[in-house]
């Protein structure tokens, strides 16, 4: 008897070395009498960027159009996460006008000249707001005005949640607070910019992934809205945007990932391109197992990781489906295996959703960690099978530990030892 061990994605020489070494020296000390071997691909079959990374943007110097495209980006994250930040600056913040405020809004000297019962300029905007609420696309008339509205909000798919993005900035505490603040027409202006931004957010954020809104129809909703509240363009070093947007670029992850990308494409190439490689040319892996399984005689127990998993239950599915068993194969052990996930996803290149296991596949031993996300149950997809088995095996570790966790625990080599005993394989 003998054991041959097929790592996952993303291995290489040295940490092939490292981690068959161990698996050795723990399949031995229980099967003393057997051989171990290991199938090493990675650097034959792997992944690598055959153009230098010459595809990544992020790998040269980003220019001053890319750095204001970041920064913007970076400032819608932060009013999809929390589309009343900006009114919430202004309401805390307030402007600096040069007088002294209450604090609550009210007996503020911020205009010591306004006339007795003319309302402050903040609030006409925020009675605006509450008239849009009440009938958000008007009567139907203007060339740029409702018309231009509705149609855009159809367009994106923002209807839906625009009625409600509108209440919500109506009804926040944020708005009125700002409002009570702005006494003058330059202050309105930014809030009802400000109102604007955190309503189409809002809309935005609750239409989500169905949302169909370009950068350039996002900002022209934002102008429109403005107009409707009184406003005009977009004050240029507006105190929120100047808050937000310096903000933005600390704590949302789009600046990150867009220093970041060039390094982090590069990093993740062994791993992540490991796996659409195998998509893509999977039959010289498959072809490369085969020889290596039949390479010598005797029952054969194929232990697989990951992604060496995926590649050994398609070869022993297409061999069993088109004659044969692959000889000496006589026990499957799969471990943080996503092929039962791939099998539902229709993109299992051996079996189609569905389908059973062909005769002549072997017992089959799924392993998984309820904590490794890379990890899928083999049983309930193929129903009924007595050949499959599924085993759970907690290593206490988070992912992405938990999918490198298995090898040093003693329950997985138990269950291995088990299952070669059910087998009949000696």
């Amino acid at each position: 008897m003998r054991f041959l061990f097929v790592h996952g994605t993303g291995v290489r020489r040295e940490r092939h070395d490292t981690l068959f070494a161990l698996v050795r020296e723990r399949l031995a000390a229980r099967f003393p009498h057997a051989d171990v071997d290991s199938c090493f691909w990675g650097e034959r079959f792997g992944a690598d960027l055959s153009a230098g990374g010459r595809s990544v943007p992020g790998l040269r110097a980003v220019d001053a159009a890319g750095s204001e495209g970041a920064e913007e980006a970076a400032e819608w994250g932060l009013l999809l996460a929390d589309p009343l930040c900006e009114l919430r600056v202004l309401a805390e913040a307030g402007w600096d006008t040069g007088g002294w405020d209450s604090g609550d809004g009210e007996g503020a000297a911020d205009d010591p000249f306004a006339m007795p019962g003319v309302k402050p300029a903040g609030e006409r905007v925020l009675e605006l707001l509450d008239r849009l609420a009440e009938a958000p696309y008007g009567d139907g008339t203007g060339p740029d005005g409702p018309d231009e509205l509705r149609s855009l909000l159809d367009g994106t798919g923002l209807a839906p949640g625009f009625r409600p993005a509108l209440e919500s900035a109506a009804r926040s505490a944020e708005a009125a607070r700002a409002g009570a603040r702005a006494t003058a027409e330059p202050q309105a202006r930014e809030l009802a910019t400000a109102l604007a931004r955190a309503v189409t957010a809002a809309a935005l954020a609750a239409t989500g992934a169905d949302a169909d809104c370009t950068a350039a129809e996002r900002d022209r909703l934002v102008e429109l809205l403005t107009t409707r509240l009184g406003g005009g363009a977009r004050v240029p070093g507006a105190r929120a945007a100047a808050v937000l947007g310096r903000l933005a670029m600390r704590v949302t992850t789009q600046p990150l990932l867009n220093a970041w990308r060039g390094s982090l494409t590069v990093g993740a190439t062994p791993a992540l391109g490991d796996i659409l490689r195998y998509q893509a040319r999977g039959a010289d892996l498959r072809a490369f197992l085969h020889a290596r399984i039949t390479a010598a005689p005797g029952p054969t127990v194929l232990i697989g990781h990951s992604l060496g998993g995926i590649a050994l239950v398609d070869l022993l599915a297409l061999a069993a489906a088109s004659g044969g068993p692959v000889p000496g194969a006589e026990l499957l052990v799969t471990v943080g295996s996503q092929a039962p996930y791939l099998y539902e996803l229709g993109a299992l290149t051996a079996l189609a959703p569905g389908s059973a296991l062909p005769y002549g596949f072997p017992r089959w031993l799924n392993v998984y960690d309820r904590q490794d996300v890379l990890s899928y149950l083999a049983g309930p997809v193929f129903p009924g099978d007595p050949r499959v088995t599924d085993h759970e095996i907690s290593s206490r570790q988070p992912f992405p530990a938990s999918h490198s966790a298995y090898w040093k625990q003693k329950s997985l080599y138990e269950r291995i030892e088990q299952a070669v005993a059910e087998a009949g394989i000696g």
